[in-house]
């Protein structure tokens, strides 16, 4: 049985490790732990749990290390249903090393070292937090949202006390936003350093790969199927907007139910997962993105901006930092079809300056991202 004591390995002779809660999707939050893998190609990256067919492929090539829990196929697929034993698995899983970075949503943060931890936050544990909104308790009772709304009500007490302390036992709070910076402040009460993540460098990665299903100018939405991610009313708003029909990439438990409105309404496309290359050739060949959900980091925004392309975003979260009104993107105020119709018309009736969009992508580079973590840890290992 693999532990998560093995092998760090790090800066010099000093020994670096890495952590994450789990690898069992496909997200902005598990890119950023591919950044942290090439930038300390020897660590290997501990994790509760891992589906290498669920998550990116280039896992493939990391010294993935994940504890014992990832025996029940059943946790793999199914993650959410693992809440009520992550956090002892996790007080389980000691590493040795000088320095810990985790990337944390709510449980790599409370893995004991030996050494200095410094964690990435990507947010405060939704479930703990902010439950209605992240099991979607307002669409209806499914198997995800009676599991974690059972858990967390059960459970939430004694898991946020654990979180808390957790969360103390860190030198160092990062998070990838303002949004979480203050969540963070009112949550644990610390101070952390803003450090926003590099979108995906797809422009320089895999060979654009054409989808045949894909006949008509379109707009584009990434975002996981989740309630909170409003991919239902996109597909309304874009059904409001003449001549531009909807390309959707990402998968979720909502899928089901918005293949049936997609069908019902016309002019949506359900992509799925797709390849770097297919999500490569929608980004260059679409004529915006779309994005409607409340994310604590805008992070699909940059990736469109990489390709020079604009975004429709809504007026909140992290999209107030990665889109810049009139200049990358336009912003709508509220997530419902109107204002989104309306705002996807502003943006598809507007000439873009290509050259500036990309520009601004650039302030948000993996090089600046890596150079800025490289300093924290060199200042944390001098604080042994």
């Amino acid at each position: 049985m693999m532990t998560m004591t093995q092998g760090p390995a790090g800066i010099g002779n000093q020994r670096v490790a890495l952590a994450h809660d789990y690898l069992t999707q496909r997200g902005g939050a598990e890119r950023v732990v591919l950044t942290l893998a090439r930038a300390f190609p020897a660590s290997p990256v501990h994790t509760a749990l891992y589906e290498p067919s669920a998550t990116f492929p280039e896992f493939d090539s990391v010294d993935v290390r994940p504890l014992s829990l990832n025996r029940w196929r059943v946790l793999r697929r199914h993650h959410r249903l693992a809440l009520p034993f992550l956090a002892g698995a996790m007080d389980r899983g000691r590493i040795d090393a000088d320095v810990l970075l985790t990337s944390s949503s709510g449980w790599a943060h409370g893995i004991p070292t030996s050494g200095r931890k410094i964690v990435y936050c990507h947010a405060p544990a939704r479930w703990l937090y902010q439950l209605d909104r992240y099991a979607g308790a307002e669409r209806g009772t499914t198997l995800r949202s009676a599991a974690i709304n059972a858990v967390t009500r059960a459970l939430g007490p004694g898991l946020r006390e654990w979180d808390q302390r957790a969360a103390q036992s860190a030198d160092r709070y990062i998070v990838n936003s303002t949004v979480i910076q203050r969540a963070v402040a009112e949550v644990y009460g610390i101070d952390a350093e803003v450090l926003p993540p590099p979108p995906a460098n797809l422009v320089a990665g895999a060979a654009p790969e054409p989808l045949a299903s894909v006949t008509k100018a379109f707009v584009l939405c990434v975002a996981r199927l989740l309630p909170y991610k409003n991919v239902d009313k996109v597909i309304d708003a874009v059904a409001r907007v003449p001549g531009v029909d909807l390309v959707i990439v990402g998968d979720g438990p909502e899928r089901p139910r918005l293949e049936q409105q997609a069908q019902r309404i016309g002019g949506t496309v359900l992509a799925g997962r797709v390849s770097d290359g297919e999500l490569r050739w929608l980004y260059e060949n679409c004529l915006g993105l779309v994005a409607a959900s409340y994310e604590d980091f805008g992070l699909s925004p940059l990736e469109a901006a990489t390709f020079g392309k604009p975004t429709a975003a809504l007026h909140d979260g992290g999209y107030l930092d990665t889109v810049v009104d009139g200049r990358s993107g336009v912003f709508f105020e509220v997530p419902e079809p109107d204002a989104m119709a309306a705002a996807l018309e502003r943006m598809t009736s507007v000439t873009w300056n290509a050259d500036a969009i990309r520009t601004h992508a650039e302030t948000f580079s993996e090089r600046r991202f890596i150079a800025r973590i490289r300093a924290v840890i060199e200042e944390e290992l001098e604080r042994r």
